[in-house]
This record gives C-alpha cells, sequence and structure tokens, in this order.
C-alpha cells in the first residue's frame, strides 16, 4: 500500500523469467473529459445532473447518513508525476519499464460510485461515457495497456445492454460490474434508510441472463465494490474507520452471494475477480463455509439437530437431577424444545442452489472460479498460497494490484518492489510471486477468453502459459 521502496520496480523484473501484470491501477478521471463524453452523449442535462451529484457528494452524505469521505486522495508535491501517469494512459505505458510492469489493467476511479448512483437514466448514461471515453483514452496505449468497462446492474436489462455496447461496439475486454443494488426502503424520499440487495442470491430479478452474457462475450465478472457508508461501516467524522476492510467487506458479500446463490455452480465456464480486498477474507470465508457445510448438510441435520429425535425422557431426568426449582423435568417436558428448535423451512438443503455435496467441491467452486486482488505489500497475501490452511489442499489465487492512482501509492516505480519485499521476508517464494504477479492475473481472463492478450506484448507469453496448463490457444483453435 505505501509504494515506498529503496529501488525501483526494474530492479526486481530482471530477477524474473515471466512478465507483471498489474490486475488493478486506477484511472483516475478528469472532470471535464467526463463532461464532455456526457455532453456529446447525453446532453448538457446530464452534466448538470452529474454536477448536482458531485455536489450532495461534498455534502459528505451517503446513502441518506452523515459519512467521512476521501480527501486529498491523489499524489501532490513531489508526486506530482505519479499523479499524471494515473490520468494519461501514454505517460503511464512510457514509464511501465522503469516500475517492472509489462501490462496493467486500469480500473475506474469515478465509476466506483457511479454504479450505484439511483438515477436510472443517469447512471446508465454515465457509465457508458466512462466507456466510451476510456476507448478513446486508452487507444494508443493497447498493447501494454487496458482500460475495464463499467456496467451497471441494478436489473439484468441494464448489464446487458452495456456489456453489448462496451464489448461489440467498443471492443472492451475487461469488465467491471456492481455486484449489488442500494435502494432506498419504501418510504418518503429524502431522508429514507437504504438496504442493499444481491444481484447473486435471492436478486429481485433473474440474472441468469446476465451471467450468461458474460460467458457468451467471453468476460470475467470483477467486482470493486466496497462497504464503505454502509450501516456499521459508517463514521461521519473518521474516513480511515470508513476505508478499513471496506473492499474486504464488499467482496466478501459478493463471493458469498455468488457461492451459496449457485451462481459458480450454474455458469462454471466464468471465473470471477474481487479488487482491492486481498486474500485474508476469502481464506476465511472458505474455512468457515466448511464448518458451515460439517453441522448444516442434510444429512448432518437430520440425524444429530431434529427435533422429533429430541429424547425428551432423558432432558427430563437430567433436569430433574441437576436443574433448580424453575428448571425441572416437569416443566421441561412441557416445553422441551426451546426457542431455537423452530419448523424447518422449505428450502432445507441451503446448498443445493451451490451444487455442494462434500467439501471437495469447494475446489469446483470456490478455489477455480474466484480470483482476489491484492494490494503491493499485504503481509496477508501469503495466506492465499498456504495449503495449509486451505481445507481443500489448494491455494487461492492471489493477484497483484498495484492501486497506482490513489492515496495509498506514493511511488509508483517501486510499487513492484513493495510486493517483492514480501519474497524478501519469506513470505511467499518465486513460484508464489509467478503466480501473485503474473499466472493469476493472466489466467482470470484467459480463462473465459484464450484469446484475451492477443495484440499485446503479452500474447506470446499467455499461449505457453495455456499450452503449459494444457489449454489450447485461441490462435490454434
Amino acid at each position: 500500500m505505501s509504494g515506498f521502496a529503496d529501488f525501483p520496480g526494474s530492479d526486481v523484473r530482471r530477477k524474473l523469467d515471466h512478465p507483471v501484470i498489474d490486475t488493478d491501477a486506477h484511472v483516475v478521471e478528469s472532470q471535464f473529459a467526463i463532461d464532455d463524453y456526457l455532453i456529446e452523449l447525453a446532453g448538457r442535462d446530464a452534466a448538470a445532473k452529474m454536477a448536482e451529484r458531485r455536489a450532495r457528494l461534498m455534502e459528505r452524505k451517503q446513502y441518506n447518513m452523515p459519512s467521512k469521505f476521501l480527501w486529498w486522495g491523489v499524489p501532490s508535491g513531489d508526486h506530482t508525476a505519479d499523479h499524471a501517469m494515473s490520468r494519461l494512459p501514454r505517460y503511464f505505458r512510457a514509464r511501465m519499464d522503469e516500475m517492472g510492469i509489462d501490462f496493467a489493467h486500469f480500473y475506474t476511479t469515478a465509476g466506483i460510485p457511479g454504479l450505484y448512483y439511483q438515477d436510472d437514466e443517469l447512471r446508465q448514461v454515465y457509465c457508458r461515457a466512462l466507456n466510451m471515453m476510456y476507448a478513446d483514452m486508452f487507444a494508443d496505449a493497447s498493447d501494454r495497456c487496458r482500460p475495464v468497462a463499467v456496467i451497471p446492474t441494478f436489473n439484468p436489462e441494464e448489464g446487458i445492454a452495456e456489456l453489448e455496447f462496451a464489448v461489440r461496439e467498443l471492443g472492451h475486454k475487461a469488465i467491471m460490474i456492481g455486484t449489488e443494488i442500494i435502494r432506498p426502503d419504501d418510504g418518503p424520499d429524502g431522508e429514507t434508510p437504504f438496504r442493499t440487495q444481491s444481484i447473486a442470491i435471492d436478486p429481485p430479478h433473474d440474472y441468469d441472463p446476465f451471467w450468461a452474457k458474460c460467458q457468451e462475450l467471453k468476460v470475467a465478472p470483477t467486482g470493486h465494490t466496497a462497504g464503505i457508508g454502509n450501516m456499521y461501516r459508517n463514521s461521519k467524522t473518521n474516513y480511515v474507520f470508513n476505508h478499513l476492510g471496506g473492499f474486504a467487506a464488499g467482496a466478501e458479500y459478493f463471493a458469498r452471494a455468488l457461492f451459496l446463490g449457485g451462481v459458480t455452480n450454474r455458469f462454471p465456464g466464468l471465473s470471477f475477480g474481487f479488487l482491492e480486498g486481498g486474500a485474508g477474507w476469502a481464506m476465511a470465508l472458505l474455512n468457515d463455509i466448511v464448518e458451515h457445510f460439517e453441522k448444516r448438510n442434510v444429512d448432518h441435520l437430520k440425524a444429530n439437530l431434529d427435533p422429533d429425535k429430541l429424547d425428551v425422557d432423558l432432558l427430563a431426568e437430567l433436569f430433574d437431577e441437576y436443574g433448580d426449582e424453575i428448571h425441572t423435568g416437569e416443566r421441561v417436558r412441557a416445553q422441551p424444545r426451546g426457542p431455537l428448535q423452530r419448523k424447518a423451512p422449505d428450502n432445507f438443503n441451503e446448498f443445493e442452489a451451490c451444487g455442494m455435496t462434500e467439501i471437495r467441491d469447494l475446489r469446483r467452486l470456490f478455489v477455480e472460479p474466484f480470483y482476489f486482488g491484492c494490494e503491493a505489500d499485504d503481509r496477508m497475501t501469503s495466506v492465499a498460497f498456504n495449503r495449509r490452511l486451505s481445507p481443500v489442499g489448494a491455494p487461492l489465487k492471489a493477484m497483484f494490484g498495484s492501486d497506482i492512482g490513489h492515496w495509498d501509492v506514493m511511488d509508483a516505480v517501486s510499487i513492484l518492489s513493495e510486493a517483492w519485499s514480501l519474497v524478501e521476508a519469506k513470505l511467499l517464494d518465486e513460484e508464489n510471486f509467478r503466480d501473485f504477479t503474473f499466472t493469476n492475473p493472466a489466467m482470470l481472463h484467459l480463462t473465459v477468453n484464450p484469446g484475451y492478450f492477443e495484440g499485446t506484448v503479452l500474447e506470446d507469453d499467455a499461449a505457453r502459459l495455456l499450452t503449459g496448463k494444457g489449454q489450447v490457444p485461441a490462435a490454434a483453435e
């Protein structure tokens, strides 16, 4: 996160026999440029609506609650050149060798909140304007720099429409989606509390056509959603409080929903990326799923928790022997089961949708399709590669994501060196580092689109990687 080291990333790159892919650099959009595209696409009224929206954010109000927002969020002073890199793709490309980065993906800054704008028309127009702008901005650097299109998903139709436009019309190959729907509860406008709904479990619409469209267009859905501003993750006085763990919380919610909602079961050809939250939460979730499955799978429930199998005679006998004047056998016979023994719901098997029938299924349903973006010096990245912590004996797919362009990277040139410090600290070995900085970032996209890197500096490396994994490169199909 800090981006401070004693040597440039190029020194690290010379030690490696593989390319380095940055999963999560950021473009910091110029507002005047966004306005130009909004006006071109939808007229001056759309730009005026956006100005009103920005004014509301300046009031520090999120989801109708006071919230302390980010200020001083990009490099300045002696790091002004790094500031320029995040706004000028050709300048970023010119410095990539110095940074030791071969290929970089650029996620939105303005689009992270933009995916959740309440005005349905403005949200869709805004995302489309950003995608048009990114296509133009990165055209001259496309051999090494790739923007990530933003896809709104408050309903599957708007998501499909923007997928078609961004991929088929503009040529985008990477996407970031809205992972949830945030709407005010029923009630008067203005100060109504907001609620969050997942698009992957118990969604208000059928999103399977959207996931199918992602598969058809060969794009891997990725999420960069933070929990900032939502109820227990909100402070009106402290931005650091709001930011800590925010992206991990948003990613964990999305991952739980994809798994238990059965999306990874129904769409085995899709891969999913979770950006900037690290991988520590993912290993904790994976193990927590195992613990829940062991106790709440159908067979265990019926054998050990069925209230009809309660031995009331034994229970009463123990109450008489060890209870008191209140806790007696006679009274417990009248109410033997207690408040946690309610009638079983219709959806008795809560693992049915996800397709999990044994623990090893988690390799197919969780480990294989999920990829986790980790910042350069995040020591918890090592957890992803610790096979002893994995209940299925397989590492999680952690990916190097620089976050260049934002406040936590003050020296972009040394960001790869920050990642290499994990090797020097013996938290990762060199094979782990290869997976972290090349294999996993590449396979997130190659698994859904073997031709993803065609026409880029990584075309040959990607072909060799696919061949090594027993897959046929797109050029050979």
